[in-house]
């Protein structure tokens, strides 16, 4: 009963947050000067009539709370709109670009997590020590560095010497096979998930640490140092599930983290994701297209943060009986 209350309340509450969301991107978008038509009526061939019908069909001579709660009741049964720019559905052109984006996420998430997560323990384990010192320095430096210095200087490295793909997804071939796909797939992923890994790296190893350098000057985690439980045992047996807390709730955000994140490297690399489709309807008024990529993005970050909340619920009994 108790864990139904909270998984009603953190529903209520994204769906509040989203709907929040929705509002305020629709508004921005509709305060936007120009629309795709003002392009249309550049063109000499197309009649003023037609341009007006278009703007009848597509809702534009109504007022903006109406046009708001049609196109709300069609995101809610799934119609993402019409792309006047590409001339198809937006919810098809919009769905695969978002798997792109999430599995480039993902990976970079996955990678991140292998480098940060063990860097920051040792760190902790061993403060103000060479490594302590050199992944302090180390992260300072990425952080200092934007990513689109970092991308470009990648880029120029595979460029010059040939070792990884210079951009793209997949390479042009008349005919292939799976296994040839999958690896053409993953050499194509490494660049654009390194530069974005590397990026989120310095936020990661610094959360990490501070968990784990709080968890071992724990009273218990002291107590059990001195009756002599070995090294291995008290990191991963009693330091790391007394961290798990704040390092669940950083796990579920920065795959939300990183997917947003990845707009700037998905155009640097040539990676076919959300990040070029958006910035394109930008420049072309494509306005279903811009609020339908805000909304995703702005779902994937609460159902991370919710699926954070019901895993921290699941592993931690404090946070079920403050419920």
């Amino acid at each position: 009963m108790r864990a139904a209350r909270h998984l009603t309340r953190r529903l209520l509450h994204a769906l509040l947050l989203l709907t929040a969301v929705s509002g305020f991107t629709f508004c921005i978008a509709q305060l936007a000067p120009g629309t795709f038509l003002d392009e249309m009526r550049l063109n000499p061939q197309i009649s003023a009539q037609t341009i007006e019908s278009l703007r009848v069909n597509y809702g534009l001579d109504q007022s903006l709370p109406v046009r708001y709660c049609r196109w709300l009741a069609s995101m809610v049964s799934g119609d993402l709109g019409y792309s006047l720019a590409y001339n198809v559905p937006v919810s098809k052109l919009v769905w695969i670009r978002l798997q792109n984006t999430l599995l480039l996420g993902t990976a970079a998430m996955i990678l991140g997590w292998m480098l940060a997560l063990p860097l920051g323990m040792w760190s902790a384990f061993h403060p103000r020590k060479w490594i302590d010192r050199g992944s302090s320095v180390g992260s300072t430096l990425l952080l200092a560095t934007p990513e689109l210095a970092l991308g470009m200087l990648f880029l120029l490295a595979v460029t010059r010497w040939g070792i990884l793909p210079s951009g793209g997804m997949m390479s042009i071939h008349s005919e292939q096979s799976r296994w040839m796909a999958a690896t053409d797939l993953v050499r194509h992923l490494v660049l654009p998930a390194v530069v974005l890994a590397l990026a989120a790296i310095p936020v990661l190893l610094r959360h990490v640490r501070a968990a784990m350098l709080e968890a071992l000057n724990a009273p218990f985690i002291q107590a059990a140092k001195g009756h002599g439980i070995g090294n291995s045992r008290l990191l991963f047996r009693h330091a790391l599930p007394a961290a798990a807390n704040p390092l669940i709730s950083l796990f579920g955000l920065s795959l939300a983290g990183l997917v947003s994140g990845s707009f700037l490297v998905e155009i640097i690399t040539g990676w076919p994701g959300l990040g070029p489709l958006f910035i394109n309807a930008i420049f072309a008024r494509d306005l279903h297209i811009v609020m339908a990529v805000v909304m995703l993005f702005s779902t994937v970050l609460v159902i991370a943060s919710l699926w954070s909340d019901l895993l921290l619920y699941a592993i931690d009994p404090r946070v079920r009986a403050e419920c």
